[in-house]
């Protein structure tokens, strides 16, 4: 299982500098999707950091109006795929400009 896992994660390692090119390139809605799978796969605390910058430069976006309001649902449910405790603060501080702004979200 040990061998199998690394080897899985061998096969990953390109997927993360593809991530941090699309963070790069402000395509942050893809990051987070993509750092999200990696988080699962494994529990790395840079994947966590990407996830979180990603999903916050998606909150930015949609703050602009540069990414529809609709994208909230999707950046929350993908933060709430973590077991970091640091999330519900990012949580909290989305759905409340959800709530101020109607922008409907569970």
């Amino acid at each position: 299982m040990c061998g199998y896992l690394q080897g899985r994660l061998r096969i990953v390692q390109p997927a993360v500098a593809h991530c941090q090119r699309r963070l790069q390139d402000g395509q942050f809605y893809y990051a987070a999707k993509a750092f999200d799978v990696l988080e699962r796969l494994d529990p790395n605390p840079e994947y966590w950091e990407g996830k979180r910058g990603a999903c916050v430069g998606v909150f930015q976006q949609i703050i602009a109006g540069h990414e529809p309001r609709g994208t909230l649902q999707d950046i929350l449910q993908i933060l709430h795929n973590t077991g970091n405790p640091q999330v519900e603060y990012t949580i909290r501080v989305m759905k409340k400009w959800a709530k101020d702004n109607r922008v409907p979200v569970s």
